[in-house]
């Protein structure tokens, strides 16, 4: 997990909101809004010297370190929840078309307020392409760190300042290992694969997998072109996360997105109905 990973102690985290790039380019200055953040209470990493710690020291470090996050995750849940926002936490591995998604998700359900927190090691790229849809999105520079946590989410969240009942996407850096373990204090987490991957990705990440609430598999145009069997994918996936749902979608052809907004409004009509039977009982 993440102690033995190599994200690092010395990775600060940057906090960025993009400006608009042609201002930016008319004065000759960069004016985008920076926030540096010591993340990572990790004993790895570039500035770690390569301590071997004996296993039972690991082991205690890599619950320290997972409880901390926890913690803090349930404060960033119950300040969303405070607010009626419902936070979807977006993994994936690189390219498997998590910003795409959003863009379009954006656009088609553009009645609703939606932000967005974009997670990278770097460049504020994805933010950029966010922005242009005229959604709020704040970027997250990881630098060597291999995940968001509990405390950039704070952080993003500070700067973001979500209106209440905003849909919230946090897409996270393009990694099926450690956003696993990393809590954010989201309402689900959202696996994204693509076709082009291969069929077997819940077997070789099976934690992730087990950690989401659904599975979104993309790219689907190109079925008739690659190697993929979506039913040995389904079975794969249940095999590690018996009952999750799995949509099968394109978001270039639209194939399927109507499935994925309506989980999405159905995960807002639970989690309201959850908050009426919470504050009804507390009366």
């Amino acid at each position: 997990m993440c102690a033995t990973c190599g994200c690092g102690d010395n990775a600060a985290a940057v906090i960025r909101v993009p400006h608009d790039r042609h201002q930016d380019h008319a004065d000759g200055h960069d004016h985008a809004s920076e926030h540096d953040h010591g993340q990572h209470d990790h004993a790895h990493g570039p500035g770690a010297d390569h301590v071997h710690l004996p296993a039972t020291e690991t082991v205690s470090l890599e619950l320290k370190v997972l409880a901390k996050n926890d913690e803090l995750a349930q404060r960033n849940r119950a300040w969303l929840a405070d607010r009626d926002i419902l936070a979807f936490n977006m993994t994936s591995s690189p390219g498997a078309g998590k910003t795409t998604l959003l863009e379009r998700t954006i656009r088609e359900l553009g009645e609703n307020p939606i932000a967005v927190i974009e997670g990278d090691q770097a460049t504020q790229l994805d933010a950029e392409r966010i922005q242009a849809t005229g959604c709020r999105v704040v970027q997250v520079n990881t630098g060597a760190g291999c995940h968001l946590d509990a405390e950039m989410m704070s952080h993003a969240l500070e700067t973001l300042d979500p209106a209440p009942g905003t849909l919230l996407f946090v897409e996270n850096v393009g990694n099926l290992v450690c956003p696993a373990l990393f809590d954010l204090g989201e309402q689900d987490k959202v696996v994204v694969i693509s076709v082009t991957e291969g069929t077997d990705k819940p077997l070789k990440y099976p934690h992730m997998f087990q950690a989401a609430g659904l599975v979104l598999v993309n790219k689907i145009d190109l079925l008739p072109y690659v190697d993929f069997d979506l039913d040995r994918c389904r079975a794969y996936a249940a095999s590690v996360h018996p009952g999750i749902e799995v949509i099968p979608l394109s978001v270039t052809t639209g194939e399927g997105l109507s499935r994925w907004y309506d989980w999405l409004a159905a995960k807002r009509r639970a989690a309201r109905s959850a908050a009426l039977e919470e504050a009804a009982g507390r009366a």
